[in-house]
């Protein structure tokens, strides 16, 4: 942070908002107001420069060229690889966890470089579409509630010794590898392939992100009554028989 203000940025909304991931960066900077703190959010389209000062990125799904094209101006524009080796916090959905890897499939057929900033490397699934409602344990590390979201992804992400699951799934496919575990992370890097917006389903993953970048151990409490309803509504929709 800088002068107070905790600096917010959402990265390529015109290539990678799909599935209403925006509503990310909606919980994120009102959870940070909530607790009184000054957010400054920046919306950076795929033709602007992402600025390396931001304490906080998030980044969506898209569709298969969009991903493509926004993985190639990451890239070219080298922004946001600064802002983390500058101890930023990145929190990214489905395609755009895709590009924070190593490689993934792109929509030509190609192998496509990531950003490299979490070790995983991603392929096109040969099974069915992962689609449909999950349920997952957060890894115990970072004393979070259990997991709920929606994936849709054909993606099949495999980790790296250096990359830790994000959760184990009682239900859905999570990375789709077969073993349980549904994104990963390390120690400033998220990546997931629950949309929902999964921050408004899981808002204590957002209040991690936000102690994370304060480098914090607590928040001042807020009231969450409304999250809690919605997720106990998704929940127990999604345990309900087929």
């Amino acid at each position: 942070m800088s002068d107070n203000q905790l600096r917010v940025v959402w990265i390529y909304p015109d290539l990678l908002s799909t599935y209403g991931d925006q509503g990310n960066v909606l919980v994120v900077e009102r959870r940070a107001r909530q607790r009184g703190l000054d957010v400054a959010r920046l919306d950076v389209r795929s033709d602007q420069p992402i600025p390396t000062s931001g304490d906080i990125y998030l980044i969506g799904g898209g569709e298969d060229r969009p991903q493509r094209l926004a993985a190639e101006r990451l890239r070219r524009d080298g922004g946001l690889t600064r802002a983390v080796e500058n101890g930023a916090i990145v929190f990214s959905v489905c395609a755009g966890y895709q590009i924070l890897g190593h490689e993934f499939i792109n929509d030509l057929g190609q192998r496509e470089p990531g950003l490299g900033l979490i070790d995983v490397v991603s392929v096109r699934g040969e099974g069915a579409r992962c689609v449909g409602d999950v349920l997952g344990d957060i890894d115990p590390r970072l004393g979070l509630p259990p997991l709920t979201g929606f994936e849709n992804h054909q993606g099949v992400t495999h980790l790296g010794p250096t990359a830790r699951p994000f959760a184990q799934v009682r239900l859905g496919n999570g990375n789709g590898t077969g073993d349980g575990t549904e994104g990963a992370y390390n120690e400033t890097v998220f990546g997931t392939y629950m949309h929902g917006p999964v921050l408004a389903r899981n808002p204590l993953i957002a209040d991690l992100l936000l102690k994370l970048a304060l480098d914090v151990n607590a928040l001042p409490p807020t009231d969450d009554r409304w999250y809690e309803a919605l997720r106990n509504e998704r929940i127990a929709s999604a345990q309900q028989p087929a």
